[in-house]
């Protein structure tokens, strides 16, 4: 069987599985190989197809997310590491990095704070665009930290990185921090405990970075009222926030003495919500 037969053969396999079985299946087959999908559809088409390939196939069948079965992900213009540690870093969450550019495109910012960083995927991107800026990133998890850090060294952030260790469910996490920060940036757990969610996620990403109790606002309440000790004069924090809470995340923000702007993803649902000093506009 040649890669192009096998190709189509996986696609219908996944098509149970999944809204992009044919694209599953091209990623799969090329990291097989080791080569990029580019690669791959250019040039390997014909070749056979090589034994490790079913393997992932009926790993994928099983629900396994391709981006822990090949090891990484793409997020804005990086590829990073990723494994079960951390949360698979999407597309959506881009929105706040256009955010962030869109509003600090006159006073660059100097220190950059990522909290609950997991794959580091948020504040290496913001990195990539200031790269003046020093970063942190903060993880209650150990492992998503050695993540974070082992994709800031291979990107050569290294140098101008900090990750480290703090739980914003326990009192005075926050006081080991180097600020203030002139950026925030923040993806926390959203998700209310009740919530559906597709076999891919529920079985295999990690819990604690996708629910945060019954209405989903747990740690917004922690988080928010924190911000202002964290932020420099003029700096923002920008929340990642899911498609309906805007309403809910607003009364919290303006509590705390911030102005509010929202930026929308690509399919036009609320994703980005932007904290100022300075109270509601």
């Amino acid at each position: 069987m040649t890669i192009a037969e096998a190709l189509r053969e996986a696609t219908q396999t996944l098509a149970r599985v999944s809204d992009t079985p044919r694209l599953d299946a091209e990623l799969l087959m090329a990291h097989t190989f080791g080569i990029s999908r580019s690669t791959l559809l250019l040039n390997r088409m014909r070749d056979d197809v090589p034994a490790a390939f079913a393997a992932l196939i009926a790993r994928r069948s099983a629900h396994e997310p391709v981006a822990y079965i090949t090891g990484r992900q793409d997020f804005w213009t990086l590829t990073l590491k990723v494994t079960p540690a951390v949360l698979i870093p999407r597309a959506d969450s881009e929105t706040l990095i256009e955010a962030a550019i869109g509003a600090l495109t006159e006073r660059p910012p100097a220190r950059i704070l990522d909290l609950g960083t997991g794959s580091g995927a948020l504040l290496l991107a913001a990195m990539s665009e200031w790269p003046k800026a020093q970063g942190v990133g903060v993880d209650a998890s150990a492992d998503a930290l050695a993540i974070a850090q082992s994709n800031a060294t291979a990107l050569g952030f290294a140098d101008r990185t900090q990750m480290l260790p703090g739980d914003w469910r326990h009192p005075g996490w926050q006081q080991p921090l180097p600020g203030p920060f002139d950026l925030i940036v923040c993806n926390p757990p959203y998700v209310e405990t009740t919530a559906a969610l597709a076999p891919q996620v529920m079985e295999h990403e990690p819990h604690s970075a996708l629910f945060a109790g019954e209405d989903g606002l747990d740690d917004y309440r922690i988080l928010i009222p924190a911000l202002p000790a964290l932020l420099a004069p003029q700096g923002i924090a920008i929340l990642e926030i899911g498609a309906a809470q805007r309403a809910s995340v607003t009364p919290l923000a303006e509590a705390s003495g911030f102005g509010l702007d929202c930026r929308q993803d690509l399919a036009g649902h609320d994703r980005a919500l932007i904290l100022r000093p300075g109270g509601p506009d």
